[in-house]
């Protein structure tokens, strides 16, 4: 599939608001993703922002959300269709049930709570809370990625450390809130009436439709 050129920040937004489902890196089903539909001169380049540098302000700004949402990789989901994803993903368990229920681990839930309960933290302050370091508690990334996966999770944005003059460097630091945290407590739940199967269905036959394929296993390995 074919999409047309993204340019700027909200190139991105307007193309997740229209499609629901925007991945950032190419994957199972060719063409969609940011990676493959951007100019290489706005990636990492030193004069001018791209991708990677807008991907904060585009999470910050509440019309897409954004995180580890497709086979374990990062991309946007529009504020319309994410609870519909979340439904599905989350099989109709709130957090605390699906944890009473015995389906999640002590270690994710130690790394939910610390982002519940401060509304939003970024990931240096979750590891050094929960004593993430080489040697002794490991697998961060893989409890914020099956988090996330799961929808309990999202990122708000990417906090870039500052030296000793006040000079931002590195990466940028990413931030995590929930979604109920981010929009509204009753933001995913008003989704709940649907069972979580018709909620599937509902995004394969759109995202069916929206890219032209009849392949519903690449989307199976994308959605799933």
């Amino acid at each position: 599939m074919k999409f047309r050129k993204i340019k700027s920040a909200e190139d991105i937004i307007k193309i997740t608001e229209e499609i629901g489902f925007l991945p950032f890196f190419a994957n199972s089903i060719e063409g969609f993703s940011i990676e493959e539909n951007c100019p290489g001169e706005l990636w990492f380049t030193p004069d001018k922002d791209g991708p990677w540098e807008w991907k904060g302000p585009i999470a910050r700004d509440g019309r897409c959300v954004y995180g580890k949402f497709f086979a374990n990789k990062a991309g946007f989901v529009s504020k319309e269709w994410f609870p519909i994803l979340a439904n599905y993903r989350r099989d109709g368990y709130d957090f605390d049930a699906r944890y009473e229920d015995g389906l999640v681990s002590k270690k994710d839930k130690d790394v939910y709570d610390i982002v519940y309960k401060n509304g939003s933290v970024i990931s240096k302050k979750i590891k050094s809370a929960l004593n993430y370091h080489k040697g002794e508690n490991v697998g961060f990334e893989t409890v914020i990625t099956r988090l996330q996966m799961q929808t309990y999770i999202n990122t708000s944005d990417f906090v870039y450390m500052k030296d000793k003059n006040g000079n931002e460097y590195g990466w940028g630091v990413a931030e995590y809130t929930t979604p109920e945290k981010m929009f509204g407590e009753n933001y995913i739940s008003n989704a709940y009436f649907e069972e979580p199967e018709k909620s599937r269905e509902r995004i394969y036959e759109h995202l069916l439709k929206i890219l032209k394929t009849q392949d519903k296993n690449d989307l199976k390995r994308l959605i799933k």
